[in-house]
């Protein structure tokens, strides 16, 4: 795959995220996709298979009413893509922190993706 597939991809895959697209997101994952939430340096989150990533990706969805990340830059590493994101989201939901629905939010963190027959085969979201 070319640098430019994967930034495609990758493209593909927050555009469906961005407009709660959880089908067009899963289109560009493989279907033994390895997803890995790490929270603060500590693994908060392992997931794997697609069915075991649509599921917690509906729970997700259901949080935010408006939500977007944007692609601050992206570094090709010889396996690799690390992109650096900034997050944007309005809650639909009140959260344990004390977060109350209609609060906005705002991260910056960094998305590690790996491939596999041209689809995301590993994804590690940090924050």
């Amino acid at each position: 795959m070319t640098p430019h597939n994967k930034e495609e991809i990758i493209k593909n895959y927050i555009t469906a995220y961005n407009n709660f697209d959880l089908d067009g997101m899963c289109e560009q994952l493989h279907s033994d996709i390895e997803f890995i939430y790490i929270d603060k340096g500590e693994p908060n989150l392992t997931l794997n298979g697609i069915e075991a990533f649509k599921a917690q990706a509906e729970q997700a969805a259901a949080m935010f009413k408006v939500r977007k990340q944007e692609i601050i830059a992206i570094v090709y590493g010889d396996n690799h893509v690390e992109v650096d994101i900034e997050y944007r989201g309005t809650l639909a939901v009140e959260f344990p922190n004390g977060l109350k629905a209609g609060d906005k939010i705002e991260l910056k963190g960094k998305s590690v993706f790996q491939f596999h027959d041209g689809l995301i085969l590993k994804l590690v979201d940090m924050s």
